[in-house]
């Protein structure tokens, strides 16, 4: 065989890798076609019928959990032995599940709290909105809604968000506020009140009490402008892939087909996204706390609770 025949099918064998990669990653023929035609309530409605009863994990497990699920869903295409976090987009190694505060953790990007569901299976482990993050900036968000502007949280020496004190709000970075917006929707999508799962709505107000565990979330106006702003990528396409292939056997709408959120919520209107951009004061430390509640100085190898002025607390072992 000559070299350029042999280069040939070996350009050919590449090629239909690749074809076969892209083929798999296809959304399965029909799976939509309830909905087709749909819009508002009744396309949700047909969205949830379709989404709803899923394979379930447990959250922690010594079988198949989240952690085992992140670590495929979120793996670093890079090196495969580590997982990206959400919020800092930094590699961290996979194999340090939390590990004392000196690992990564689970965000629910649809706060826990917000339904009081908890890490319950279903709702509590649905991994099409569950996160690898920084265990610091995971606190720092807590259970905030999402919306714009706010002060600078850095971690590690890179931008993670920004926390704004009065309106108890998060802005993630740019590159996935999209990323949370079609978890947002997906979350509002899949929990409709049925089998006793709560009934998620994602509001356009900030509730006066923020630590509420009502089912809700905001704001909405927000999120629709980060689904524009950002749109579907290929890694996002991937994680869907990976979670409906091997894991829960279902799919995040919003990923496979954008549209879908205009078509149930609307279009972003410039009228009613505010903007939060306002001075605020930095957040501080205020004091630190030992495991029983007492203040104390920071005491290396010790975990101690760090508590800020914007409420937030992290737990922390100084080396």
């Amino acid at each position: 065989m000559n070299q350029f025949k042999l280069i040939s099918l070996q350009l050919l064998f590449f090629f239909s890798l690749g074809v076969s990669y892209h083929f798999a990653q296809e959304i399965p023929d029909g799976y939509y076609q309830s909905a087709e035609g749909l819009t508002g309530e009744d396309l949700k409605s047909a969205l949830n019928d379709i989404i709803s009863g899923h394979v379930e994990f447990p959250y922690t497990s010594s079988g198949t959990d989240t952690w085992d699920i992140l670590k495929e869903t979120d793996k670093d295409p890079e090196n495969p032995n580590n997982v990206i976090l959400l919020y800092t987009g930094l590699s961290v190694n996979g194999a340090q599940e939390y590990n004392g505060g000196n690992g990564w953790n689970r965000e629910h990007v649809w706060a826990k709290s917000r339904g009081d569901f908890g890490t319950a299976k279903g709702p509590g482990t649905d991994v099409h909105a569950l996160r690898p993050a920084h265990i610091e900036v995971n606190s720092k968000r807590s259970n905030r809604w999402f919306s714009n502007g706010g002060l600078e949280v850095n971690q590690d020496g890179v931008f993670a968000g920004k926390i704004h004190v009065t309106i108890f709000s998060w802005e993630p970075r740019d590159e996935i506020k999209g990323d949370v917006a079609r978890m947002i929707f997906y979350m509002a999508t899949r929990y409709e009140g049925k089998n006793g799962e709560p009934d998620l709505e994602v509001i356009d107000y900030f509730p006066t009490n923020s630590q509420t565990k009502e089912p809700v979330h905001a704001k909405l106006s927000v999120l629709l402008e980060w689904h524009e702003l950002d749109p579907v990528d290929d890694w996002e396409r991937n994680r869907n892939h990976i979670i409906y292939t091997h894991y829960q056997k279902n799919r995040n709408p919003f990923i496979d087909r954008p549209e879908f959120v205009a078509a149930i919520w609307g279009e972003p209107s410039p009228s009613n996204i505010d903007d939060y951009e306002i001075e605020e004061e930095e957040v501080e430390l205020v004091k630190i706390v030992d495991m029983l509640g007492r203040e104390a100085a920071p005491k290396p190898g010790e975990l101690q609770l760090y508590i800020y002025s914007d409420g937030s607390v992290v737990k922390r072992i100084i080396r």
